[in-house]
């Protein structure tokens, strides 16, 4: 994990990246600055068309940036993509395998090409030992994904790039999925992680970023980025009770048949619910569906994604 004592893996300075075709250019990435630590899990989210998938590929180093500077172990991930790619795991969302192949083949296959040779048994670490002489047609789809897995893992890479790793996976196949990423946080690996899974960025990051319209516009532990956005109370009281009292909180009521329903946003959660509860024992009212929500990941990423009033424009698919 995170101690903050090595040189960064990964730095990122006004990096931009164009896209020129027959009409007018394109701007994926407009001047981002990034920096992962080495041994940490570094997420990045974004919203649709943040151009989270074309900084990415720059980082990787499978296309240069249109400007601005990109140093992976000190090196250009573009230029010096040899020496970078030796050191790096990538698991794409697609792999692309041939259907024909069988699964221990394609390790067999792959791990010819890494300029570092490990006797891992990459399929045992993914839950895929038994399913070796299957070939990759034959296989889930979450089983596909273990194998993009198990591929990145070859050569024990010291940096790891996880494009939604667990896309395709039940419930118990990610949580194991997690287990095998945090073994090698463990190991003193650099995670570079993309999801959908909000839930996954809150339980695997160190920091994490969310970009949105081609910029970074949130950075930092879960705890930074949620620190602005309030907690959550709503709950019902009878029709005939007094007002609750004045709270520090902004409320909406909905008026019904059996009570009122309030929705309270509040910075301070824990002086609201206090108020409240020592407001409802004192007058002897009874609350009903009382749900008390501090402010979450997902919560901020959605205040992000309706911050622009509009969709933000499509990346294109290819550089």
């Amino acid at each position: 994990m995170l101690d903050g004592m090595n040189a960064p893996v990964i730095t990122a300075s006004g990096v931009r990246r164009t896209y020129r075709g027959s009409g007018a250019p394109f701007e994926a990435v407009r001047g981002v600055d990034l920096r992962v630590e080495q041994g940490e899990l570094f997420a990045l989210l974004g919203t649709n068309g943040a151009g989270k998938t074309s900084l990415l590929e720059v980082v990787e180093g499978i296309a240069p940036a249109s400007a601005g500077e990109v140093r992976v172990f000190g090196q250009d991930p573009f230029r010096q993509r040899a020496q970078v790619r030796a050191r790096t795991g990538i698991m794409l969302q697609e792999a692309g395998f041939p259907a024909d192949v069988r699964a221990g083949e394609m390790v067999t296959t792959w791990a010819a090409t890494q300029s570092r040779r490990s006797d891992d048994d990459v399929l045992a670490a993914v839950g895929l030992s038994h399913r070796a002489g299957v070939a990759v047609s034959s296989l889930s789809g979450g089983e596909r994904r273990r194998l993009d897995l198990a591929l990145a893992l070859l050569g024990r890479p010291e940096m790891l790039f996880l494009d939604e790793p667990t896309t395709g996976l039940d419930p118990e196949s990610r949580r194991d999925a997690w287990s095998i990423v945090r073994d090698r946080l463990d190991d003193g690996v650099t995670v570079v992680l993309t999801t959908h899974y909000l839930e996954e960025a809150e339980e695997l990051s160190d920091r994490l970023a969310i970009m949105h319209a081609g910029r970074i516009v949130r950075q930092g532990t879960v705890a930074d980025i949620v620190a602005d956005e309030p907690a959550r109370i709503t709950m019902t009281i009878p029709s005939d009770a007094p007002a609750p009292p004045p709270l520090l909180g902004s409320t909406q009521l909905e008026r019904g048949s059996t009570g009122t329903r309030y929705v309270i946003t509040t910075p301070q959660l824990q002086e609201d619910m206090y108020t409240l509860l020592s407001w409802a024992r004192e007058h002897g009212v009874s609350i009903a569906d009382l749900d008390a929500r501090a402010a979450s990941l997902e919560q901020a990423f959605l205040s992000i994604a309706a911050s622009s009033g509009a969709a933000a424009q499509p990346e294109p698919a290819a550089a």
